[in-house]
């Protein structure tokens, strides 16, 4: 196989919704990390069955997100990851894939969720260093779609020069840990738009 692209960006509302479910995401995560495995070793690393690992992974090759690697003896043939990431709309003009990616959001959301709070429940057994430097927290700043973008932009330049230590693990540093970092920013409708500090001609000192 060619060099491993950096992403997979899914516009089917197909493949949008086969990849909005759990197991599925979870085993395209796997693959990227640990891969390549086969349906035996994925069940021992998910706790499914190795009939529903097998099920999962052919329906994830369907749509391009995993493909068998070469390897294995008889049926036990080993999957690989196609792409370093996933990626998929944050708006479309076509209802159907609009639905099908909202509802993938939303479980990836409820996956991150999960992972978070189990972090946070374990996080007692990292050792001190690491404990200090995991960060839990959020900010609230008033910006323009514009500046929201570029933020994005900025913040994926940042993280970029860290990502062929996936990939090369000769390139890890001693003490390199596999870290991951959610980036979610979301228009805060909680935040009615007459609130102190959403008004330009709002002054507390005056």
């Amino acid at each position: 196989m060619s060099e491993q692209p950096r992403s997979i960006r899914l516009t089917d509302p197909r493949a949008l919704r086969a990849y909005a479910h759990p197991t599925r995401m979870t085993l395209v995560g796997l693959l990227r990390r640990s891969g390549p495995f086969t349906a035996t070793q994925a069940a021992e690393l998910t706790g499914e069955s190795v009939a529903s690992c097998s099920y999962h992974l052919r329906i994830l090759a369907k749509y391009g997100l995993v493909e068998q690697a070469p390897g294995g003896k008889g049926r036990e043939k080993p999957w690989r990851a196609t792409a370093q990431f996933t990626e998929w709309p944050d708006h479309s003009e076509d209802a159907a894939v609009a639905e099908a990616a909202n509802a993938l959001s939303g479980a990836a959301i409820e996956l991150y969720f999960q992972r978070v709070l189990r972090a946070v429940e374990n996080r007692h057994t990292l050792p001190a260093e690491w404990q200090e430097a995991e960060q839990f927290g959020d900010t609230l700043v008033h910006l323009t779609p514009e500046e929201l973008s570029d933020l994005g932009r900025r913040i994926e330049e940042l993280l970029r020069p860290y990502e062929d230590r996936d990939l090369d693990p000769a390139r890890r540093p001693d003490g390199a840990r596999p870290v991951s970092i959610l980036r979610i920013a979301y228009l805060d409708r909680e935040f009615p738009e007459g609130a102190p500090g959403t008004d330009p001609t709002d002054d507390e000192d005056r």
